[in-house]
């Protein structure tokens, strides 16, 4: 049963820093190209960051040069560093792995901003 389990979401000041983890169980973890999604209230669901299997990332023009995603394939784990954050940053923060044309998602994790 394919697991992932997200954590490090919080209510930070704007200009702050978050850390988010998203832990991963049976996939094949190194295979997986992983990802980070945000859905705020009342909008659609959009991507933050992606990673690739061989280290490859993209990121939206809104998180650009604020936010890293990275992963440690030891530990089956995808992170989000979050800096310089701003209210409208606030949202449901969803991990996403993809295997081929399969996508699992997280159950997602809150990140509130205060202005």
């Amino acid at each position: 049963q394919v697991q992932l389990v997200e954590s490090g979401g919080g209510l930070v000041q704007s200009g702050g820093l978050l850390r988010l983890s998203c832990a991963a169980s049976g996939i094949i973890f190194r295979l997986t190209a992983m990802g980070w999604y945000r859905q705020a209230p009342g909008k659609e669901r959009e991507l933050v960051a992606q990673i690739t299997t061989i280290g490859i990332t993209n990121y939206s023009d809104s998180v650009k040069g604020r936010f890293t995603i990275s992963r440690e394939n030891a530990k089956n784990t995808v992170y989000l560093q979050m800096n310089s954050l701003k209210p409208e940053d606030t949202a449901v923060y969803y991990c996403d792995g993809s295997f081929g044309n399969r996508h699992y998602w997280g159950q997602g994790t809150q990140v509130t901003v205060s202005s």
